[in-house]
């Protein structure tokens, strides 16, 4: 059988002359060139089903990473403020021993405080830089990617905020 495609020889760029005008599709290994309009629209279900779910996933994370530091932020507060309450019992004991007698064991008890108290004092920086990254608790990457997606779904393409 004869080959009915063109095999007119028109240099780059010029019109063809004569031949079969039919457009054929590259041949490329891709399957997902290869399929019909109606398989296309079949999938499409299958499609949007698969991005609604990693959008959801996106978002679980998002989240999940926002109140994670949020938790992490909160707990070392309340550790700053728990070993605030020692820092606390300590200069009452200092204070107690420092009037009691003049002896050093009023020192040690001020310096014991000393200690705390600056451990505490990191402890509470830490905790708030912690709250600070994870506030405000909202998904924008998510949000983001949603617009995106919905931009795309109307033939928008993409818009610049």
């Amino acid at each position: 059988m004869a080959d009915t495609r063109s095999t007119d020889s028109a240099a780059p760029g010029q019109p063809s002359t004569g031949g079969d005008t039919r457009r054929t599709r590259p041949h490329t290994n891709n399957p997902k060139t290869k399929q019909s309009l109606a398989e296309l629209v079949t999938a499409l279900p299958g499609l949007v089903t698969a991005l609604v779910k990693d959008e959801i996933a996106l978002l679980k994370a998002e989240v999940i990473s926002r109140l994670t530091k949020l938790g992490v932020g909160a707990g070392l507060i309340v550790a700053a403020l728990f070993l605030l309450f020692f820092v606390f019992a300590v200069l009452v004991a200092a204070a107690v021993l420092g009037i009691a007698t003049a002896l050093p064991a009023w020192l040690a008890a001020l310096i014991v405080a000393a200690g705390l108290f600056v451990i505490a004092a990191i402890l509470i920086l830490v905790g708030v830089l912690s709250i600070k990254r994870g506030i405000p608790p909202v998904p924008e990457e998510s949000i983001t990617s949603l617009k995106k997606d919905l931009n795309a779904v109307k033939g928008l393409g993409e818009t610049h905020e």
